[in-house]
Formats: C-alpha cells, sequence, structure tokens
C-alpha cells in the first residue's frame, strides 16, 4: 500500500470538489470550482515508492458554476454531474474505434440551488438528488423529468444513497436528521402502477448509554449546520446489508464533549444505529465502499460484522482518511495530515487497485494497493465469465455477433458485418464448389456412414440418419462425396478467430452441401427421420464417421 497527494495542476488550484471512476474503463473524473470536469488515466508507477500517476484525458464543460458530484452509471454509459445553481446533467458515452467523447444527453432541471449529491439506481433508470434547496429529487433518467420530490428536511441536503437492493433509499441533511425511505407501490394511474417512496424512520436522537440508573435527555446523533463541510456522503454497502451514515455526533454520559463518529445501521433495523465505528478527530464527511467483496481470513472471530464475506470501505474526516474492513474492529489504514484543507469526496476503482481523494486545497490524493492486498475478491461464476471473456476473448465485441434458434433448432450465427460485395463472392464461391462437386461425382465413391447432408427448408446445415436400404446407401454415397469437398475445401485454412467460424446465412444465399442438381423428389426420398431429431452439424475431418455435434462459444 502507498498513497499520498498527487501534485499536479487538477483545476487550476481551484478546489477539487468531487471524483468518481469510470466502472469499467478506470477512468477517473474529477469536478471542481473551475466549472469544469476532467478526466485523467490512472498508471501504476513502475518504482516502488513512487505514487500513482494522473495523465490528462480530456475535459467535459457545459456547467456555468462549480462542479459539486459527479457520478458515472452503473452500466458507464452515461454520467451524471450536479452543480451550483440547480444544474443537473446527464452526459453520454459515444465511442468509436479511435476515441470516446462524452456528449451532453439531458438536462435535469427543477432544484432551485446548489445539487450537493447524487446517486443512479442499481438498474440505471433512475437518479436521486439532494441540494440546497432542502429537498430529495428522484428522477426518470429516460424520460428526463421528476418522478417524485422528497420535501421533508428543514435544511440543506448534503448526502443521499440508493439502496443497491432497489428497496430504500436515504437522505442525510444539515438539520441533524438522516431520513430512511421505502419503496412503496401506488395507485394506479393511466393503467400504470406507479412506484413511490415514502419515509420510513427519522433518526435524530438517541440516549447515550448510562453507567447508573440516573436518567439522561436525549441527544442529537448528527453535527448541526455548523459542520465546516458542504457534503455529508453517506453511502450503502455493496451488498445491501447495512447503511452508513457520516457526520456523527456521539455523547457518553459522563464526557462533557461528544464524539465523531459515522454510524452502522443494519438492515434488519434501520430505526436506529446498531454500531458506530471508533472517534475521530474530526467530523466524518464521506464514506464509500469498495466495489468488490473479499473472502473471509478466519484472523479475528470477535469482528462487529457476521458476514459470509469481507467489506472494506473508507472513511474520511475532514483531514484523515481511515480504511476499514467488516472483519476487524480497529481500522486497516489510516492516512493523515494528507491536505491543507477539507476532504471533499472519496471514489475506489473498479478493480479496488486505486483509492482516491479529492480536497478543498485543489489536490487529489491517490492510494494505490497490490495485487490482494486488500484479500481475495469474490467472483460469482457470472463475473468470472464475464472478465473471462473481456480478458482472453478475441478482438470481436458482442453485438457484432448473435445467435439464434431457427424454427427446425439450428444453429445459425449471423455476422452482421459483412458487406455485400462479401456476400457476392461468397455465392461464387460456392457456384466453384458445386462445379467441383459435379466432377467429384464422376469418381467411384467410397462407402457411406450413415450421414447425409441436406439443405433444408430453411437453407440449415442438417444432419439426417439413413435406413439400410441399397438404394439409400447409393444416394448417401453421392451426397456425402459432395460433403467430402466442401469439407476439403474448408480445412484448407485454419479457424483461430470467432469471424472466422462464422456462417452467413441469408434467405438468398445458404451454404449448401446437397447438390443442386439432384432432383426434388430424390431429396425427398432420403430423408428417413423427422425434423425433431435434426442436428447442426460441426464437420472436423473429412473422415469416414458419424459428425457429432459441437457448440461453438463465441
Amino acid at each position: 500500500m502507498k498513497g499520498g497527494t498527487v501534485q499536479i495542476n487538477w483545476h487550476d488550484t481551484k478546489p477539487v470538489l468531487t471524483l468518481d471512476f469510470h466502472p469499467t474503463s478506470g477512468t477517473l473524473a474529477t469536478g471542481g470550482a473551475d466549472f469544469d470536469i476532467k478526466l485523467w488515466l490512472i498508471n501504476s508507477s513502475e518504482t516502488q515508492k513512487k505514487l500513482p500517476a494522473a495523465s490528462y484525458q480530456n475535459s467535459l464543460s457545459y456547467h456555468s458554476s462549480a462542479v459539486n458530484v459527479l457520478r458515472f452509471s452503473p452500466s458507464g454509459e452515461q454520467l451524471a454531474s450536479g452543480a451550483d445553481g440547480g444544474e443537473l446533467i446527464v452526459w453520454k458515452l459515444h465511442a468509436t474505434e479511435t476515441s470516446t467523447t462524452w456528449k451532453v444527453l439531458k438536462t435535469l432541471s427543477f432544484h432551485r440551488k446548489d445539487v450537493l449529491d447524487l446517486q443512479w439506481s442499481t438498474d440505471g433508470a433512475f437518479l436521486i438528488s439532494g441540494s440546497v434547496d432542502n429537498s430529495c429529487i428522484i428522477w426518470d433518467v429516460n424520460k428526463g423529468s421528476v418522478h417524485q420530490i422528497l420535501d421533508a428536511h428543514s435544511h440543506y441536503v448534503q448526502g443521499v444513497a440508493w439502496d443497491p437492493l432497489a428497496y430504500y433509499a436515504a437522505s442525510l441533511s444539515s438539520d441533524r436528521t438522516c431520513r430512511i425511505y421505502v419503496k412503496k407501490a401506488q395507485s394506479k394511474a393511466k393503467g400504470a402502477e406507479k412506484t413511490n417512496y415514502v419515509c420510513q424512520h427519522v433518526i435524530s436522537k438517541a440516549e447515550p448509554p448510562l453507567l447508573d440508573d440516573s436518567k439522561s435527555a436525549k441527544y442529537h446523533l448528527f453535527h448541526d449546520e455548523t459542520l465546516p463541510s458542504f457534503f455529508r456522503r453517506l453511502a450503502w454497502s455493496p451488498d445491501g446489508s447495512f447503511l452508513l451514515v457520516p457526520a456523527g455526533s456521539y455523547k457518553i454520559s459522563s464526557a462533557p464533549e461528544t464524539i465523531n463518529t459515522a454510524y452502522v445501521f443494519s438492515r434488519k433495523d434501520l430505526s436506529r444505529p446498531a454500531l458506530q465505528l471508533p472517534g475521530a478527530c474530526k467530523p466524518v464527511v464521506a464514506v464509500r465502499f469498495c466495489p468488490l467483496l473479499f473472502s473471509l481470513r478466519g484472523s479475528n472471530q470477535s469482528g462487529l460484522f457476521k458476514l459470509p464475506h469481507r467489506i472494506v470501505f473508507a472513511v474520511a474526516t475532514l483531514n484523515s482518511l481511515y480504511i476499514y474492513d467488516t472483519e476487524s474492529v480497529p481500522p486497516i489504514a489510516i492516512f493523515a495530515g494528507l491536505h491543507y484543507a477539507a476532504i471533499t469526496d472519496i471514489a475506489w476503482s473498479p478493480n479496488a487497485q486505486y483509492l482516491g481523494l479529492s480536497s478543498q486545497d485543489g489536490y487529489c490524493t491517490l492510494v494505490e494497493f497490490e495485487n490482494d492486498e486488500l484479500g481475495s475478491p469474490i467472483c460469482s461464476s457470472e463475473e468470472k465469465k464475464v472478465m473471462h471473456d473481456k480478458n482472453k476473448s478475441p478482438v470481436q465485441k458482442p453485438e457484432d455477433m448473435k445467435i439464434e434458434a431457427t424454427k427446425n433448432d439450428c444453429l445459425v450465427v449471423e455476422d452482421n458485418g459483412r458487406t455485400v460485395e462479401e456476400r457476392n463472392q461468397q455465392k461464387e464461391a460456392e457456384r466453384k464448389e458445386e462445379r467441383v462437386m459435379g466432377e467429384q461425382n464422376k469418381r467411384p465413391a467410397e462407402k457411406a456412414e450413415d450421414m447425409v447432408i441436406e439443405s433444408t427448408a430453411t437453407d440449415s446445415l442438417v444432419a439426417a440418419d439413413n435406413g439400410n436400404s441399397e438404394a439409400e446407401g447409393n444416394r448417401k454415397t453421392e451426397v456425402e462425396t459432395k460433403a467430402k469437398e466442401v469439407v476439403d475445401l474448408e480445412n484448407r485454412s485454419s479457424v483461430e478467430n470467432p469471424e472466422d467460424m462464422v456462417v452467413e446465412v441469408t434467405a438468398n444465399d445458404s451454404l449448401v452441401a446437397a447438390y443442386n442438381a439432384k432432383s426434388e423428389a430424390e431429396s425427398n426420398e432420403g430423408i428417413t427421420e423427422s425434423q425433431s431429431s435434426m442436428k447442426t452439424a460441426t464437420v472436423n475431418k473429412p473422415t469416414k464417421r458419424r459428425i457429432t455435434p459441437m457448440a461453438i462459444d463465441p
């Protein structure tokens, strides 16, 4: 683990108010008081002790005021940014073969004052934002309109969070309350059922633990508006098991002063804190969870969390950074004295290699973790497949290939990238193959092995077993000889890429292994099984054996 403040000109020496990593590429986006959003490429240093390097890539200029928050959508295709004056912009990624460009997609207008925090729903269809106008707004991103307004707070809304399981939402305000909203279906309107969020809990005060039987008045759980920060960024754990809330102020009855802390709310009971993290010297202003889950280490059985996995999260005070995990009580790392002004935001890279901090002093801190330093990541079978495809699959993009099932259950692979000229070339090649097969029929045929390759009504490659009659055997011998010629031509070039394995099947140009000169009656006599028994045949060698199906994994 190594890290420190990267001494570059991030935003023209103006305060850096927010940052976030792209969920797939790992590009770092920062927003500042210079009204710009800047994109950075983060690279690991070659030397052991040197800090990670940030290389400037591009600027997104559209806002007319300071950018307070920006967050990438879960898919990475969109970016939402909130600024002073109620500006809320949704950007869209336009990718080409050589470059990527972000363009303004929508402007979401309703907040009357500064937007301080926002977050995407898990499916990327909605946004929730908090503002100085004392309200939270849930936006329908696809429509670009307001879905619901939550206006029960009496002061600035400085933090919002969305449950990853899409059931709860939470907001934190300088009115010293945290509100928990639950999703409920409302009455049907125009034949469609509308889903709104209803406030379920208002967390404000609690009774301190008493050392004797004396009575004590309740105390406020959170700091008031005198907290010297614009932000109180709360967050849900990636598995949705608990909510972590900053700006805590914990009171012990016998102590004259309060203790700065962050509260942990269990999903089973969101009405009161279940835990408070060890006290910090300065108020906690932001928390952020590592996107990866890790295997249990089993080294500490006295942990405060009883989970089947480890979760790592970062807690930022005004001047320090604490890194915790759910398997140990004390923090696993502490970074202090990083900046001369207040910390404003935290972000994790998608692979958990980097952790970024932004500050009002105009600089950012980057912390780099070595391989498996935080633990062994847990990947589901789908995540493993995605990682395998990204790292080891050929260059061909998934959207360039479609696999469809035809009516006779044959496997047809269509290549959408072919041109008309290439299809014409394919037709010419097929006509040459037919002439070669016609000449081949003049030579004595070898013994057939119960295999006929015929062209069906859907122009797919079909394998059908024949009977053992002598007349049918002659026809099989003729057709198999023609199929051998096709296979010989096919085996002349080795198949290395998926695009080499693609066979384009259209209504006008099909790969036909049967001899076109054969009459329709002769073809019909050769079919002895129903279409339900047909299988797609993949021929590897022109040997005299039954051809078995083989799956093609794109």
